[in-house]
């Protein structure tokens, strides 16, 4: 080849380089959209700040969490399931908008098996059986269980709203031990706890960080925890199994999930990255003072428990007969 043949093919070919080297820093530089489709201090948010700040220092790359909120989570699922696959955005949600609202609505506006891709399972927390002992005066499960069939059509129950994951909790212990009780949605965690504070309702499952402080100060009682052991923030509290219901292992979770054409490879590095930043023992310990376990793992990990959970709903909610609008 003619030498200034050769530059000018050398030259070609490294402005091809330089070119597909800037793309790629921009790309790279795109910031990074964390969508949470609830509220600022929830779960799904408080799931997603633990490791979004970490995140984009390990990728260079700007990541910002975006609250939008509305319709149970639909509105951000939605959004998730129109976003380019190419890793700028992912959603933190709960088991409601990953599992629960497949099972229960007639119409959702996506599935979560199809719409989206996994990523990783991010944290998971307990529900604790608690009673207010003014007005339900039982010590344990086998009293409780007694008590409440005694009194059909006079128990009652609170939970953040239909279809959430206190809401099946009870139906699926209902279901297990034949004890009903009667269902009162609030407008969400807080509240449902401040009615069963006030003697409204005598019952409920809640989740563990929601209960501690009313338990520790005698305002509830908590006669069972719905996880494999007992919980280092209530060690006094058994576990379902101790309390005599076998089996009974129930958590709430969040997870992180991408646009259904995300690149397997490209959703393994990021599940190995945010695995890696909530797996950190500080930021596992942060997470578990406020009733969090760490979870992380595989696209193919969560993948597998998700499709789990949505059998195992929906398995309930037929069962109680449970379908939304």
């Amino acid at each position: 080849m003619h030498a200034t043949t050769r530059r000018t093919a050398l030259g070609l070919l490294g402005g091809i380089g330089l070119a597909r080297q800037s793309r790629a820093q921009t790309s790279a530089a795109r910031p990074m959209t964390l969508l949470v489709p609830f509220a600022p201090g929830g779960a799904s948010d408080i799931a997603a700040r633990a490791f979004s700040t970490q995140l984009a220092e390990r990728r260079g790359q700007p990541v910002v969490v975006e609250n939008r909120p509305g319709a149970n989570g639909q509105l951000a699922a939605r959004m998730l399931a129109r976003a380019a696959p190419d890793g700028t955005t992912l959603m933190v949600g709960s088991i409601g908008v990953f599992a629960l609202n497949a099972v229960l609505y007639r119409n959702s506006g996506y599935d979560p098996l199809t719409d989206f891709a996994p990523v990783t399972l991010a944290v998971t927390t307990p529900n604790v059986l608690v009673v207010n002992p003014n007005v339900a005066p039982v010590g344990n499960l086998a009293e409780l269980v007694a008590w409440m069939k005694a009194r059909p059509g006079r128990v009652f129950h609170a939970t953040s709203g239909i279809g959430s994951s206190p809401h099946l909790t009870m139906e699926l212990f209902s279901q297990r031990t034949g004890a009903e009780a009667t269902h009162v949605p609030s407008r969400g965690g807080a509240t449902a706890v401040m009615d069963q504070l006030a003697g409204t309702v005598q019952i409920s499952f809640q989740g563990l960080g929601s209960i501690i402080g009313p338990v520790r100060e005698g305002q509830l009682r908590a006669l069972m925890v719905t996880a494999g052991e007992r919980s280092p923030l209530l060690p006094e509290v058994p576990t379902a199994a101790e309390a005599g219901l076998p089996d009974f292992e129930v958590s709430s979770w969040q997870a992180v999930m991408a646009p259904a054409a995300m690149p397997a490879p490209l959703r393994e590095q990021l599940a190995a990255e945010i695995t890696a930043i909530l797996r950190q023992p500080a930021t596992a310990a942060t997470l578990a003072q406020g009733g969090y376990t760490v979870a992380g793992g595989t696209p193919e990990e969560y993948g597998a428990f998700q499709r789990a959970e949505i059998e195992r709903w929906r398995r309930v909610a037929q069962a109680a007969k449970i379908e939304l609008d």
